[in-house]
């Protein structure tokens, strides 16, 4: 497990648990702002392709970043399903599109594993590890370092 500022003093972390594919993931539910259903969202011209758009949220005009295209999960479907965690990170808030939000759960610092060594198109330094929970396995992504990488780049580091 790798040092991280996300996870408390007594080691567990509080993860919101979405879908991307067949995969489960988890992030840090203290940067989530809330959970919203896909909406129409306002094209920018010459933007990244994962950047689906932005959208008025109260006054804030929100980036909404589809996660499906950044990970390269082919073409995403939007359904009644497909839903846009609000995230608030380093004072920015942005949305970020998945293809469902199952639970929040608690994951122990025993039942995280780290993530193995592989080359593949999800850079390994997002990765905080592997959360095992009975029959279920949580990919637990640092979303602070995956949204100011430099394939994201929408928080600076």
């Amino acid at each position: 497990m790798q040092a991280d500022n996300t996870i408390p003093i007594n080691g567990a972390m509080e993860a919101l648990a979405f879908t991307l594919g067949n995969e489960e993931y988890g992030i840090d539910i203290l940067k989530v702002q809330e959970i919203r259903g896909y909406d129409t969202v306002t094209k920018i011209a010459n933007a990244p392709k994962f950047i689906k758009g932005v959208v008025n949220l109260r006054g804030i005009i929100v980036p909404i970043i589809d996660m499906r295209i950044c990970f390269n999960f082919g073409n995403p479907t939007y359904d009644q399903f497909t839903v846009v965690i609000v995230l608030n990170i380093a004072g920015r808030v942005m949305g970020m599109v998945v293809d469902s939000v199952s639970d929040v759960t608690i994951v122990s610092p025993e039942q995280i594993k780290p993530a193995p060594e592989m080359d593949t198109t999800f850079n390994n330094d997002y990765l905080i590890g592997l959360g095992t929970l009975d029959e279920r396995m949580l990919i637990l992504v640092d979303i602070d370092k995956l949204m100011s990488s430099a394939e994201i780049g929408l928080i600076e580091q």
